[in-house]
């Protein structure tokens, strides 16, 4: 008969929260790493959470910046949705969720046309509704289904165009506020990724941000104002700097929630994004299995129905989509701990950040010239993980019924060519690029002639 106390800790490692300690508890043993059900003493626990805060922090809150959403808010939730996800699947799968990269493009194109945060987050809400579908019926037909539908010629073209298609938005928006400041902050980001070991190279993009913030306070004090576009495009003389609204900002309160709002032109923008998203979290999980060596293609629906249902969650209160991140992926990999309890460490953490506005005003109030040097490499990354996906697995550009859909969806979607629909309702950029690119793929494929 098993008593209260046994049925409580067999619940607890069936949610993942069952950690036995590694060895003595101070170093992985010689030869061996940290299983995601192991963990470290307490002490150092926490200290590979903050190791993970750090990895998963610049980003984290760069993109809903670059999206127009509360900064502040991304960073609680990407707490709330890394719990959720490693309850949801059960602790096998070690991995921070932060704000994904994949919206940016389509947000941009909402906010040109007229949108507004409701109904930006509201398009979030249905992709994130549509990858928690998909993630349930992975788990139901299995990992293969997939592949088959989305196989890596075609997951590829659409991260590279969701990735190239936002090239105009740092030519246009954020490096002419301040070219130089731009200039250096994406050197530093450079020089920092080479340069530098271990965490910190893998952290170059947020060293860049520190930098790059603090570069803009000095040239404020040493040159005066700026005379440049502000993010509206209207030259004005400026400080890059403007921390006015941090002195007025509480030190403890909720962020800014909002509800949200469909509309249909928008959701259309916004879907082909999960495609990338799709791409994105099988890679990164199929990356955990191989370091961990353990089998994770069984939890391959669960981990993707948790990124969505967590999205679709941090969409309903006015938050941006979340992700798998890479970053801290390479944490584990340089440090060999896997556990999923320094997950939970970073998690409360970026709970705790979440709850302060003084924060939060300080995030945004990053300079304009500062996010031109970042999103330089950051954009041209997402892009070119797309390139990465087809090196990766060797796809075939010698066969015309890949060569060619492709090629037309990547030139539609990054060139923003539309298509117009009715006199109210255009399709264009990367939705119209991604439905050339799946369509045109499988129809080619299957109604081709025989080739040898």
């Amino acid at each position: 008969m098993t008593t209260g106390t046994e049925r409580t800790t067999t619940t607890a490692r069936k949610l993942g929260l069952g950690w036995k300690l590694h060895g003595d508890g101070t170093t992985p043993r010689p030869g061996e790493s940290v299983a995601p059900d192991e963990r470290l003493s307490w002490p150092r626990t926490l200290g590979f959470g903050a190791q993970h805060v750090v990895a998963m922090f610049g980003a984290t809150f760069v993109f809903p910046v670059l999206m127009g959403l509360d900064p502040n808010l991304a960073i609680m939730v990407s707490g709330v949705a890394t719990i959720l996800f490693l309850l949801i699947v059960q602790g096998r799968i070690p991995s921070y969720l932060g704000s994904s990269a994949s919206f940016v493009g389509a947000v941009t194109a909402i906010r040109a046309g007229g949108g507004d945060s409701a109904t930006v987050t509201g398009a979030i809400l249905v992709a994130g509704a549509v990858l928690a579908a998909i993630g349930v019926i992975i788990h139901v037909a299995g990992a293969r289904a997939l592949q088959r539908l989305l196989p890596p010629a075609v997951s590829g073209a659409v991260v590279m165009l969701i990735g190239f298609n936002l090239a105009p938005v740092v030519a246009e928006t954020y490096w002419p506020q301040d070219q130089w400041i731009a200039l250096i902050t994406m050197v530093i980001v450079l020089v920092c990724s080479v340069l530098l070991r271990g965490l910190w190279g893998r952290i170059a993009v947020f060293l860049g941000l520190v930098a790059g913030y603090g570069l803009s306070w000095v040239f404020d004090r040493w040159f005066g104002m700026l005379r440049s576009p502000n993010a509206s495009g209207e030259v004005v003389e400026r400080f890059r700097v403007d921390l006015s609204a941090v002195a007025q900002a509480d030190w403890l309160g909720l962020p800014t929630l909002h509800a949200p709002d469909f509309e249909a032109s928008a959701i259309a923008l916004v879907l082909p994004a999960v495609i990338a998203l799709l791409a994105e979290n099988t890679g990164h999980i199929k990356a955990v299995g191989e370091m961990t060596g353990r089998e994770v293609e069984s939890s391959l629906g669960r981990a993707i129905f948790a990124d969505g249902f967590t999205s679709t969650l941090s969409a309903s209160v006015g938050g941006p989509p979340t992700t798998t991140y890479a970053e801290n992926i390479g944490v584990m990999a340089a440090t060999r701990v896997y556990s999923t309890a320094a997950y939970w460490v970073a998690a409360l953490v970026a709970i705790v950040l979440g709850l302060c506005p003084k924060f939060g005003a300080v995030i945004a109030a990053t300079p304009g010239g500062v996010l031109g040097g970042i999103t330089v490499v950051l954009y041209g990354m997402i892009g070119l993980l797309g390139a990465r996906i087809w090196v990766q697995n060797r796809v075939d550009f010698a066969d015309p019924a890949t060569l060619l859909p492709l090629a037309a969806g990547v030139i539609v979607g990054v060139g923003g060519v539309s298509l117009q629909v009715t006199p109210q309702f255009s399709f264009g950029g990367i939705a119209l690029g991604t439905i050339i690119v799946l369509l045109g793929y499988h129809f080619l494929r299957a109604f081709a002639p025989t080739r040898r």
